[in-house]
């Protein structure tokens, strides 16, 4: 089962607050806590789990090794897991068809789908520069959830 509502349906519950686990090179796992949302991928339109990801962060050079991750998002007593394979795009991270602007909009895309609002997209801009952000965008393939009452 791929589908994503179940995780959508968490995100606004909890400003987005997910946890995503990559593996080290020696297999172990590694989790941090994130902002993410469910968005259109957005060079393909499938539905993906995407975030923000620091330049230089240990989650994403994992992600590089090995592109396989889990994230889940939980409110309360549910949660909603989604296990997938991540792709990057970011200024390490080059892809011929996202240009500079294309990345731009891409990480407020992300933001906006985590529940993110902003008063000064300009500074939000100049700090996702300034960081080397990437977004990282998870497409599924399994998800699964505790049952809601």
């Amino acid at each position: 089962m791929n589908d994503l509502a179940e995780f959508a349906g968490l995100v606004p519950l909890d400003h987005g607050l997910c946890v995503v686990t990559t593996l080290r090179a020696d297999g172990s796992a590694q989790a941090t806590v994130v902002n993410a949302g469910v968005l259109a991928h957005p060079l393909t339109g499938t539905p993906v789990v995407g975030l923000v990801a620091a330049g230089g962060s240990r989650k994403l050079n994992h992600l590089r090794a090995n592109p396989r991750c889990t994230i889940v998002a939980r409110a309360g007593w549910q949660w909603a897991a989604v296990e997938g394979t991540a792709e990057i795009i970011g200024p390490e991270d080059r892809r011929p068809e996202v240009d500079a602007e294309a990345l731009r909009l891409m990480l407020r895309s992300i933001f906006e789908a985590a529940g993110g609002t902003h008063d000064d997209w300009d500074g939000y801009d100049r700090v996702m520069a300034e960081e080397r952000r990437a977004a990282v965008l998870i497409t599924p393939r399994r998800t699964y959830s505790n049952p809601t009452n």
